[in-house]
């Protein structure tokens, strides 16, 4: 399954937010729900996921080259 990710700094606001949110559709959806709610004010309202999910990119992955350790 490919990796999406979200990026605050894509959506720039009054808070100046640079999170960026990685891993599973399904994964970044939940986290995100929850940053909008917790740092921005939004409600959890299916409308609110269902724009999140839209906003949603592909990860590239010979773009991402974060570490990993051994066994991982």
């Amino acid at each position: 399954m490919a990796r999406k990710f979200i990026d605050c700094r894509d959506y720039p606001s009054d808070s100046k937010c640079t999170l960026t949110i990685a891993g599973e559709e399904h994964e970044v959806v939940r986290a995100a729900v929850i940053h909008a709610a917790d740092v921005h004010g939004h409600k959890d309202t299916p409308e609110l996921r269902e724009q999140l999910r839209k906003m949603l990119k592909d990860l590239d992955p010979h773009l991402h080259t974060a570490s990993r350790s051994p066994g991982s």
